[in-house]
């Protein structure tokens, strides 16, 4: 089970974050790098390995996340599952699916709303580009 972990101020580019961001992926590496690109562009970022995990790190959060960055397929809750069971908190969060698949595949797996997609592999910059399109 990962932990809650809260970038500080003196990890990211301004003391002044940028938005709260929920990473979940069931990839270690995959998360690790995706947080530490994003922590240090200013965002305060909160990790967690699978759908269930996300809920609890939400839900000890206590305060409101912008955007859930989130694998679309994962082991038990997958990532429309999660979005949906979070949005019920905050209907104003906005996500993001990133997946191996491909965008096409995003109602087979369970999203019934216009999304946006991040396509794995990607680059540092596509992250960023995406979070920040997703935040403005």
């Amino acid at each position: 089970m990962s932990s809650v972990r809260e970038v500080s101020a003196t990890e990211t580019a301004s003391a002044v974050s940028l938005g709260t961001v929920l990473l979940v992926d069931d990839e270690l590496a995959v998360r690790k790098l995706v947080a530490r690109i994003l922590a240090r562009r200013g965002y305060t970022v909160l990790e967690a390995e699978n759908g269930e995990d996300a809920l609890r790190v939400a839900g000890e959060h206590g305060a409101p996340i912008d955007l859930v960055l989130t694998d679309l397929v994962m082991p038990g809750m997958g990532g429309a599952e999660v979005a949906t069971q979070l949005r019920l908190l905050w209907p104003r969060m906005r996500v993001i699916y990133m997946s191996g698949y491909g965008e096409e595949d995003l109602s087979t797996h369970g999203v019934t709303a216009p999304a946006m997609f991040l396509s794995k592999p990607f680059r540092p910059d596509d992250v960023v580009a995406k979070v920040g399109e997703a935040l403005c």
